[in-house]
């Protein structure tokens, strides 16, 4: 049995990851629309992330070798190219258009349309077996599409074009996190760590994006006063320092999720993650300007309940017939940051670990 302080200890922690990732997640969102009213270029700044994201990720890497002493994965080539490649082309994709649709859409219209990504991730999964179909799933479909469609239904900030940009980032999302499941539940890769998987997505990410940066914004942005074209050196450090930023707060989005998940469950960053659409919301009125309807509302709460019913059905599922899926153990090696790990702990926490014992990384 664990004893009450233990209990306490284990909650605070879980709400300090929480709200970590709840800083990250929603900060990030927030920053690319106020970026992008001042600069429209998200291929590029896009492209900035993911360059910042790779050194933060080689730099943890190096970090986590020297506490561990392990030597850290590398891939071979063919490995990289073959098994790597169609991952980081989705994930490249998926980010690029959500920040592209900034410049037209409002940040409740974005994260209404994100949402519907669960309805194309359940698609993919169970194409590619990764998950059982069950007669329930209809009722997700159900919910989750009714409630986008009353959300845009007469919406005054409405805009075709970003709408479309969003709903194929989702659709390509669900392309994107089937394979990264996949890419990190082949044992042979040694990817189950996601700071492994960040380092190793990024290059081939930057390069799958290159072309459609010099496509539609190279010749722009080289005649821009914003970069390239600057009088004065103060611009150009705001706007490098300000692009350096989005990197950071994106890396820190992938490493708060990472902790929160082998800290706790995969249920409590699904659970976490229903919340933190709602929290959106309710700021971006306040702080955007952004005008919802009572049927808007009444959309968002709908696709709410299809994503915790989804949510609720994994959780039965993997509790009562076993897993579908390879799962790994949260005490796994490659799960554990030694700077995290309690000191001088007494009580036994077996009891507290029951229900999260295993995890599934989406």
């Amino acid at each position: 049995m664990a004893c009450p302080i233990q209990f306490l200890c284990r909650g605070l922690r879980a709400v300090g990851l929480v709200l970590l990732y709840y800083v990250f997640s929603i900060g990030i969102t927030f920053y690319n629309k106020w970026l992008m009213k001042g600069f429209h270029y998200p291929i590029f700044m896009t492209l900035v992330h993911l360059t910042v994201n790779f050194y933060l990720s080689a730099l943890t890497r190096r970090i986590m070798q020297c506490c561990t002493g392990k030597q850290r994965i590398t891939l071979s080539w063919r490995d990289y190219i073959c098994k790597v490649a169609p991952t980081a082309l989705a994930t490249a994709l998926d980010i690029g258009l959500s920040n592209w649709s900034f410049l037209f859409i409002t940040i409740s219209l974005y994260t209404m349309t994100k949402s519907s990504a669960v309805l194309f991730i359940l698609f993919f999964s169970l194409v590619f077996k990764l998950e059982e179909p069950n007669p329930f799933l209809i009722l997700v479909v159900l919910l989750i599409s009714s409630g986008l469609f009353m959300f845009t239904f007469e919406s005054t900030q409405f805009n075709l074009e970003g709408f479309i940009m969003v709903l194929l980032a989702s659709f390509i999302g669900g392309i994107r996190w089937t394979l990264t499941q996949v890419l990190m539940q082949k044992a042979e890769l040694g990817l189950q760590n996601p700071i492994d998987a960040m380092y190793h997505l990024q290059p081939l990410m930057f390069l799958s994006l290159f072309p459609l940066f010099l496509y539609n914004e190279a010749l722009s942005l080289s005649t821009s006063e914003k970069l390239f074209r600057v009088t004065e050196l103060s611009p150009l450090l705001y706007s490098l320092m300000t692009l350096s930023i989005g990197g950071s707060l994106a890396f820190g989005l992938g490493f708060s999720e990472f902790l929160l998940v082998s800290r706790t469950s995969s249920l409590t960053l699904s659970i976490s993650g229903i919340f933190k659409e709602v929290c959106t919301l309710v700021l971006a009125g306040p702080l955007m300007g952004d005008k919802l309807s009572a049927v808007n509302w009444l959309g968002f709460v709908v696709c709410l309940c299809g994503i915790s019913l989804h949510v609720g059905l994994k959780t039965y599922y993997s509790k009562n017939k076993g897993p579908s899926v390879r799962q790994l153990s949260s005490k796994s090696p490659e799960l554990e940051f030694p700077l995290l790990q309690p000191n001088g702990e007494k009580c036994d926490d077996s009891a507290a670990d029951d229900d999260e014992d295993e995890i599934t990384l989406h």
